[in-house]
């Protein structure tokens, strides 16, 4: 295939993204032009930016090859970026609002390897009628396109009530911190003395927290909301946002499992969020993401879907055993009673106020439910198809890994964790975030729930002993 450019449309963006680009040289040349009282210099300074813009469209072309993709750019040096087509692993699509108003996409190829910079594969701008073209070609489905589209299946549609969920997952909450940093660095902390004589605290302390609820539910709304989750045939496609619309295409058979995670407050309502396990996707952050915080039922079901075994997703797993839960209960409970002692103390020697003894009793009651939340949570389950593993409380995780995925297998062991018999064992795969814990295992068992994972693992332990 020929050198091709992209569309022409494009004449309209790059200009404007030149423009936010250069937004420094551009303000120093309007300083320069005023101070000078030429007005020249702000319209040489903008009109190179444009240029630049302009010409960043005429030096910009690409071409699929048989075996490799080409990109070729750049104004003052040229690069010529070459993807062999058998290493692409995802193809993904991003329409910002300028984008969509005028039918274009930028269309990202995915190799599983971490890019950046020049590095990125990225078609900006493709005409959006193209994109189906052109994601076919790149995921080597080109052989099906002159046969009908398979039907596709709805996994999963957004829904309004999943935003009850958005103050309360991780993005969530930095929203809410970052809110309530914006406000005090805007001059809210020293407004605050003399608001405080005519609002308590209680009051301003509800403001910022409702104000930073509706911008969390706002981000989310924007962000997943119009989401859909499909599947056609083996290709897994995904779709979300309202003003910058995101597509993520995946194939089916690079799936090696699927995460399912519950922060603490999300897990209260009930909900979870569902990544992928897919070998050239990364496995943390919105690249992996297949469901935002959601109902758990909704994301075990899509899980149970793509996996093919509701046991593995919602059945029970076997614990760590009570070595482990000790070490649960030690950690969670030993800087608690050593600070009651410490108080104690100071109390018989020099006196505490009042209220540090009801603080601390709740700090105590607070880290034990957490140890028995973390004890509660600890399991793992093992056979020739699957290994399950779940841990956390603040975090919870639950990892369903496909066991011909998993290329290797490591037993570690802290100072502590010989003394108490137990062990972390790591599974080792080229998808997700390549290596999975199983935390606090016995140690005795360690080397068995490999082998019944991984069968070679039982003839290499053979062979070297």
């Amino acid at each position: 295939m020929s050198w091709q450019r992209l569309s022409p449309r494009m004449l309209l963006i790059h200009p404007v993204h030149e423009l936010l680009r250069q937004l420094p040289l551009l303000v120093g040349a309007i300083v320069l032009g005023s101070t000078t009282g030429n007005p020249l210099w702000t319209v040489a300074a903008v009109a190179a930016t444009v240029a630049l813009g302009v010409a960043r469209w005429f030096t910009t072309s690409y071409r699929i090859a048989p075996d490799e993709v080409q990109l070729r750019a750049g104004v003052l040096q040229r690069k010529v970026l070459s993807v062999p087509r058998n290493r692409i692993r995802s193809v993904q699509t991003d329409a910002r609002l300028l984008h969509r108003l005028l039918g274009l996409a930028v269309l990202r190829v995915s190799t599983g390897r971490e890019a950046a910079g020049d590095n990125v594969f990225e078609l900006d701008a493709v005409e959006v009628s193209q994109v189906p073209r052109l994601r076919a070609i790149l995921l080597a489905e080109a052989p099906q396109l002159d046969q009908p589209a398979p039907q596709g299946t709805v996994l999963a549609r957004w829904q309004l009530s999943w935003l009850r969920y958005a103050p309360l997952s991780l993005s969530g909450l930095l929203t809410l911190a970052a809110a309530a940093g914006a406000l005090y660095e805007s001059g809210f902390g020293e407004f605050g003395l003399a608001t405080a004589a005519r609002f308590s605290a209680p009051a301003i302390a509800a403001a910022v927290l409702v104000g930073s609820v509706v911008l969390a539910v706002l981000r989310s709304l924007v962000t997943y909301g119009d989401l859909v989750l499909l599947r056609r045939g083996d290709v897994l496609h995904l779709r979300h946002g309202l003003l910058r619309v995101r597509e993520h295409t995946y194939d089916m058979s690079r799936l090696r499992g699927g995460t399912l995670r519950q922060p603490l407050l999300v897990r209260a309502l009930r909900g979870a969020r569902l990544d992928a396990v897919m070998t050239g996707v990364h496995g943390a952050g919105e690249s992996s993401l297949l469901l935002p915080p959601c109902p758990a039922a909704t994301a075990e079901a899509v899980l149970t879907g793509l996996l093919g075994d509701a046991s593995v997703v919602t059945g029970p797993l076997r614990g760590h055993g009570s070595r482990a839960a000790v070490r649960r209960w030690t950690r969670a409970l030993g800087m608690p009673v050593l600070a009651g002692v410490v108080l104690a103390v100071t109390a018989v020697l020099v006196g505490v106020p009042g209220w540090v003894w009801p603080a601390w009793v709740a700090l105590l009651a607070w880290c034990a439910l957490l140890a028995a939340d973390r004890v509660g949570a600890l399991g793992h389950r093992v056979d020739r198809h699957w290994l399950v593993a779940r841990s956390g409380s603040l975090q919870r995780r639950r990892d369903c890994l496909s066991t011909a995925g998993i290329v290797g297998w490591t037993v570690r062991q802290t100072p502590l964790q010989r003394r108490a018999g137990v062990a972390t064992l790591v599974a080792a795969t080229a998808a997700g975030i390549k290596r999975y814990p199983l935390i606090d295992v016995p140690a005795s068992q360690a080397w068995s729930i490999a082998a019944a994972a991984s069968p070679w693992v039982a003839e290499s332990i053979w062979a070297i002993r």
